[in-house]
């Protein structure tokens, strides 16, 4: 039985981003209940999606009027705020009573324990530092998407996160450790892996490389930037990928949390 929601990272620049939220879901549309929000014990609304397999699961297994340990996709918004995938959930004691009662009502569920390590509200992204400004404590991190069989290879997307690490690391790979703050994610530890080999050249210069050295990425007063961290990606697509220039592997899977997967 695994033992914890998020799997281990199997190569130094396996991209990612993914999460837990505790909280209850409440569908917002009636006519489509896999769009809603996460209600957190702190009264933070999270806009949330369900995908795939998991809507069943809560529609068969789990109690609606209580909170749950959701495993989520994040995303951000133009407007600031958060957006989660939920890809599953993480209830060892409910499913696996639920399981040894299908099997055999006589057969005593093996114990489990719902509680994590990192607790509530624990994200780990790993992709490249596209912005950064110490100053002000902000920064952009760009996450690519492992492509799915013979699918096109979806487009990577970018968090904004709020956290600092200097500017010598822009253009790196980084592996950061965050915590849910509201509609925000803070960085409460990070990694350099190494830089990460830009796809090509302008004009005799790195690409994305700005005059003050913050990147393309940098927010402009008065408007949008380009590049600044938009929506969602195409639903289901995996928060995972492989740095340019590392040997693809299959994608890490991160379909619902059920014990012994």
């Amino acid at each position: 039985m695994r033992l914890h929601p998020i799997s281990p990272v199997t190569e130094p620049m396996q991209y990612r981003a993914i999460g837990v939220v505790q909280g209850r879901y409440v569908a917002t549309d009636p006519e489509h209940d896999t769009r809603g929000l996460i209600r957190t014990d702190d009264g933070t609304e999270l806009e949330a999606v369900l995908l795939g397999r998991v809507l069943s699961l809560v529609r068969r297994r789990l109690d609606p009027d209580k909170p749950h340990l959701w495993v989520v996709y994040p995303r951000c918004r133009d407007t600031g705020t958060l957006h989660l995938q939920i890809v599953g959930v993480w209830e060892p004691s409910t499913l696996l009573a639920a399981e040894a009662e299908a099997a055999d009502a006589d057969s005593p569920a093996e114990p489990a324990t719902d509680e994590l390590p990192e607790g509530d509200g624990y994200f780990s992204v790993r992709g490249e530092l596209v912005f950064t400004r110490p100053e002000s404590g902000e920064l952009v991190v760009k996450v690519r998407q492992q492509a799915r069989g013979e699918e096109v290879r979806p487009q990577p997307f970018k968090l904004q996160l709020r956290g600092e690490i200097p500017l010598e690391h822009l253009r790196h790979f980084v592996a950061l450790q965050l915590r849910r703050d509201g509609q925000a994610l803070r960085v409460e530890s990070f990694e350099v892996i190494g830089p990460v080999a830009q796809r090509g050249t302008r004009g005799g210069k790195t690409r994305g490389t700005g005059r003050d050295g913050a990147g393309r990425g940098a927010p402009r007063s008065g408007g949008r930037r380009a590049g600044a961290p938009v929506g969602s990606s195409a639903a289901g697509a995996p928060s995972t990928g492989t740095a340019p220039g590392t040997p693809a592997r299959d994608p890490q899977r991160t379909a619902i949390r059920r014990p012994g997967a």
